[in-house]
């Protein structure tokens, strides 16, 4: 059964997208735009920060939704020559001579945040944000662009950012710097979509969604480079990954749950031994079903393992004592560019959707048989909650000495073996890791879940705010329950472009356009410059999420990816030190004259 659920999955998660993603819009490419280029007597001018900017420019000609779909833009005041015209706004022409930190108007780079947390909406600029000026100072010319949320469904959100960085391009004579070095970045919801710009570049599936808003059909949306924070990505196996990776720190409440875990659990490591990933050694990773534990074993886990013990250790390396966490915590969030609209409600709820008002209310038969194993009717969805497992340790307070904290993290068993002569420690295993630090934090399909009332539930829905099952693998294992007839029926719709949610996930996994394991390789243009954080004790997402992307970027032959798990962080902007927009400039500034 483990083998059709994946081949069901591969044939529907790749021939579909390659099928439909082929379109009479690759004709109008040839076109030339009926787009209006950008008004250069329009600017807006910041003496105090020397900045020039115009916001509420439209970069598609059919907006889907005029909230959004509009930009602005901020250029440091030394790559143009300003005249006033005496109503507050100035003529501007490129500065020739102009320079601003070591870059001039002919190689200064851009920025474009993705501040989409959950893969909420953008909202369009509307004035000048104080948070630019540490960009523009820099010498960075800063693209701040509105986009659509989950709510309208994916893909449209990327859609958005690709239709605005080809907007830019369109007007690459008449602006200033180099506009193939495109630098997005972004966290959680935003560092996914952050990481599918990265790369997605230039792929068809996206043709039809350009075309239908009048999107600039003549340039490129290919970045140069993808800043991505704790992304919430590959979503075509996340289910199965957070269950292989975090279901160690479940208390679960009743079989049914319990036996859908392993089942997904199982459906991981299947993926792994069919994906092909490799080390830096050029060794197939792959997981084993010996020992304790589902498939706990084996390179693919070795190999995991030591990037949790590298996150520690570099830690142990860096970090001097007396250490308190709140300190480490302090500087891990820029500020905010605008409040993320979810569709209605607050930012606390960005992680949730409505609950679905048409799902099964009745407890389903049973799991469908897998061996001897058979899971017993599940008496009330609502016994798996969506808090930490109180099995956890607790880190807080101040930290004298390493070894201090070392026995805080022991605090409830030896799982650390620290040597204090080395300074260095050992993991006993990931499921004591899970256990004490990495909390599972969601409920049994942690993207998808039997209520459908997740985030991406709603971002995989039909612009109708309701949420829809994507997951065919978690289908498939729910066949011969209640829960069936909603995955089947979910899975089928097609959205107003006639495109299934196969499709719609393809064109949101990085993975689809990175690994030959999938059809959509080579079908794209990749960044060539990545920068992936994580925080290592999120429960928000597997470790396995960022580790996976990373190395099979290193093994599609990028050449400039920088990856670290952070120690001692959940779901923030992770960094080993420093903040992390000066982090992300200095990276911007170092690939830029790479």
């Amino acid at each position: 059964m483990n083998n059709k659920i994946l081949a069901i999955m591969a044939g529907i998660m790749t021939g579909a997208a390659l099928l439909t993603g082929c379109s009479t819009s690759r004709k109008q490419a040839a076109e030339k735009s009926t787009l209006a280029r950008i008004d250069m007597t329009k600017w807006l001018y910041n003496s105090e920060d020397n900045v020039y900017y115009q916001t509420g420019i439209s970069y598609v000609a059919n907006p889907a939704d005029s909230e959004y779909e509009s930009l602005g833009l901020y250029v440091p005041g030394a790559y143009f020559t300003g005249k006033d015209n005496g109503d507050g706004t100035y003529t501007v022409s490129v500065n020739k001579n102009g320079t601003q930190n070591g870059f001039t108007v002919e190689d200064a780079p851009y920025v474009i945040p993705i501040e989409t947390p959950g893969y909420s909406a953008m909202s369009a600029p509307d004035g000048y944000p104080s948070a630019v000026k540490e960009f523009t100072d820099s010498g960075l010319i800063f693209i701040y662009s509105g986009a659509r949320g989950r709510e309208h469904g994916a893909p449209a959100g990327v859609t958005d950012f690709k239709a605005a960085i080809r907007y830019v391009r369109y007007n690459k004579n008449q602006l200033p710097g180099d506009t193939v070095k495109i630098f997005s970045f972004g966290m959680s919801g935003g560092g996914a979509q952050s990481a599918i710009l990265g790369a997605s570049g230039d792929s068809p599936l996206y043709d039809d969604y350009l075309a239908e808003i009048g999107a600039v059909m003549t340039e490129s949306d290919a970045i140069y480079g993808s800043m991505d924070w704790c992304p919430i990505t590959n979503l075509n196996v996340a289910n199965e990954a957070y269950e292989w990776e975090l279901s160690a720190s479940r208390d679960f409440s009743d079989e049914f749950t319990k036996d859908l875990s392993d089942r997904l659990a199982e459906q991981f490591a299947i993926y792994i031994n069919q994906l092909g990933l490799k080390d830096q050694n050029g060794n197939t990773l792959s997981l084993s079903n010996e020992g304790e534990g589902i498939y706990q074993s084996g390179s693919y886990y070795d190999y995991l393992l030591s990037a949790v013990e590298e996150s520690l250790n570099t830690f142990l390396e860096s970090q001097t004592f007396p250490y308190d966490p709140s300190v480490q915590q302090a500087n891990t969030n820029m500020p905010m560019l605008s409040t993320p609209n979810f569709g209605g409600r607050g930012p606390a709820d960005f992680r949730k959707a409505e609950k679905r008002t048409d799902a099964p209310e009745a407890a389903p038969e049973g799991m469908p048989e897998q061996g001897e194993r058979k899971g017993p009717d599940f008496e009330n969805i609502d016994n798996v909650k969506r808090t930490e497992n109180t099995s956890g340790v607790t880190i807080s307070g101040v930290y004298e000495t390493v070894q201090d904290y070392i026995d805080a993290l022991n605090a409830n068993g030896k799982w650390v073996i620290y040597n204090p002569e080395t300074n260095t420690a050992k993991i006993t295993s990931l499921a004591d890791f899970s256990k004490a630090v990495k909390n599972a934090t969601k409920s049994v399909g942690a993207f998808d879940d039997l209520n459908a009332s997740q985030g991406e539930n709603t971002l995989f829905g039909y612009n109708d705010g309701k949420g829809a099952h994507w997951d065919p693998i978690m289908g498939e294992l729910l066949k011969g329950s209640e829960y069936e007839e909603a995955w089947t029926e979910d899975l089928a719709k097609t959205d107003s472009l006639g495109k299934t949610v196969a499709v719609r996930a393809n064109m949101y996994n990085p993975l689809y356009y990175i690994s030959d394991y999938y059809e959509g390789s080579g079908s794209s243009t990749l960044a060539k410059y990545w920068r992936i954080r994580s925080g290592i004790f999120q429960g928000d997402t597997a470790v396995s999420t960022e580790l996976i992307l990373a190395t099979a970027l290193q093994n599609a032959g990028v050449e400039n990816v920088d990856f670290q798990a952070v120690w001692g962080l959940k779901h923030v902007q992770a960094e080993v030190s420093g903040t992390p927009a000066q982090n992300f400039i200095q990276w911007v500034i170092s690939c830029s004259k790479d």
